[in-house]
């Protein structure tokens, strides 16, 4: 039964998905807090959305470690070493990157590497799916790449926030996010300031 499933096709038109895929995520990179569709069409393994999938086939090869979190099935990690061929990690500090399905059950995003000051870009990159951009709590965007301010309200919680705020305090060291629904990505760079609407 294994076999089947590891052997579910991967891109269906490989290089320009991966190239699609590759634009979408440089753009929501560049662009904080705005949506890109990711198009790629697929299937995928149960718990993985085609929009990380296809984020997953782009990013990740031979020479990267990823963590994926415990809550995946077996056949989600089957599929993305079939397709990928990369490492899998139990620590998240020696992760490349790190597969997230279950936003509540997040590890403290400080376990992550957060890079060295000779080597910032060496730090964990976060792919994290989340239900929709609509239904959190409103959190304001600044930073490069934003025009003057960006509000966006994905499902995340208070305490992934709060980190966010020690995450942007440490750059150029800190961890970088890939949010991503089941069609679309948005970017979280480190360099990203968050504040938390809080309404009286």
């Amino acid at each position: 039964m294994t076999t089947t499933l590891t052997h579910l096709p991967g891109f269906e038109d490989p290089i320009h998905d991966a190239q699609r895929t590759f634009r979408a995520l440089l753009d929501a990179n560049a662009r904080p807090g705005s949506p890109y569709l990711i198009t790629a069409k697929m299937t995928v393994p149960s718990g993985l959305t085609p929009a990380c999938a296809a984020a997953c086939l782009t990013l990740l090869d031979l020479d990267v470690q990823v963590w994926l979190q415990p809550s995946f099935a077996p056949p989600v990690k089957a599929w993305l070493l079939f397709h990928t061929g990369c490492k899998f990690t139990q620590q998240p500090q020696e992760a490349d990157f790190a597969i997230i399905q279950d936003v509540a059950a997040l590890p403290e995003l400080s376990s992550f590497s957060w890079g060295t000051a000779e080597q910032p870009e060496a730090s964990t990159t976060l792919l994290i799916q989340v239900e929709s951009w609509e239904g959190g709590q409103p959190v304001i965007l600044t930073g490069p790449g934003i025009l003057d301010k960006q509000t966006i309200t994905p499902k995340l919680s208070y305490q992934f926030w709060d980190f966010w705020t020690k995450n942007n305090q440490v750059y150029p060291l800190g961890i970088d996010v890939f949010l991503l629904t089941t069609n679309a990505v948005m970017g979280l760079p480190r360099t990203a300031k968050s504040e938390v609407e809080h309404h009286a």
